[in-house]
């Protein structure tokens, strides 16, 4: 199993910026970023293979959020920019193996980060 460790989370006022990372032990092919608010299941919403173009943000995040990979540092990045409150949430790191990058379903089967928290407040 690769091991994955996030950092970067913390508190922010609506409007704010965050960045991200999520450093992997060795290299897999996808990585996406995942997150859990309170009371809510855990949702995958961005993902990157081995290439520039391979990068995704679902529809309703795209506009406000980044994802992108230094292949040669092993690392996984989220640019979150205009943070609102219903950002809040524990955001957690995943990679897998294989080739469908987009489907969030198959990373269960992946390695997980410890996840780290990001407040946005008024």
């Amino acid at each position: 199993q690769v091991q994955l460790v996030e950092s970067g989370g913390g508190s922010v006022q609506v409007g704010g910026s965050l960045r991200l990372s999520c450093e992997a032990s060795a290299s897999s092919n996808c990585m996406a970023w995942f997150r859990q608010a309170p009371g809510k299941e855990r949702e995958g919403f961005a993902s990157m293979g081995r290439v520039a173009h391979s990068a995704y943000v679902v529809d309703s995040l795209r506009d406000r959020f980044t994802i992108s990979r230094d292949y040669a540092k092993n690392t996984v990045y989220l640019q979150m920019n205009s943070l609102k409150p219903e950002d809040t949430a524990m955001y957690y790191c995943a990679a897998k193996a294989g080739t469908d990058c987009r489907r969030f379903d198959y990373y269960v089967l992946g390695s997980w980060g410890q996840g780290t928290q990001v407040t946005v407040s008024s």
